[in-house]
């Protein structure tokens, strides 16, 4: 087993989802590559939702339910399954991560919880605000992100008139 460091929340170590408040959808991190003292700032979820096709066996026992409890029309094909994310071992998306990840391994990064949120929408609200007040399209030596939302790179700040 591969021994991958924890995540901490203002000085405490956040190991499973119960350590969290209640009612968290998610979390906006940072992870610090230590040997180049690069971070990254992103968002993660604590839930994956999936629509799971259902099988002959799993369709044929719905349809029984359905029937015995008299509720008439078009059996669904899918079910929507929650599982946890894989937020515990997550250090980010972006390509840069995952090769020094290969490169160092998990033990040469720290992973810290900036802040909760309780909703999709201030995920993606969260994560943008922290993008934006730390600077991180600007200041490349210091942070691995290229991009906020897909709309704004770092390649067009480079090029900035003085």
């Amino acid at each position: 087993m591969v021994t991958v460091p924890s995540w901490t929340y203002k000085g405490h170590i956040v190991d499973d989802i119960s350590d969290m408040p209640k009612g968290t959808y998610g979390f906006i991190y940072e992870t610090k590559h230590i040997p180049s003292g690069k971070k990254y700032l992103g968002k993660k979820v604590l839930f994956f939702e999936r629509n799971k096709r259902l099988g002959k066996r799993a369709l044929e026992a719905l349809k029984e339910e359905r029937a015995k409890k008299g509720i008439k029309g078009r059996v669904p094909l899918k079910q929507k399954v929650i599982t946890e994310s894989d937020w515990k071992d997550y250090y980010g998306s972006h390509a840069e991560i995952k090769k020094l990840l290969e490169k160092d391994g998990p033990m040469s990064f720290t992973k810290q919880i900036l802040s909760y949120v309780k909703s999709k929408k201030e995920l993606t609200y969260y994560e943008c605000k922290e993008l934006f007040i730390n600077e991180v399209l600007e200041r490349d030596n210091e942070y691995i992100n290229d991009n906020i939302l897909g709309k704004f790179y770092r390649k067009d700040f480079l090029n900035e008139i003085n």
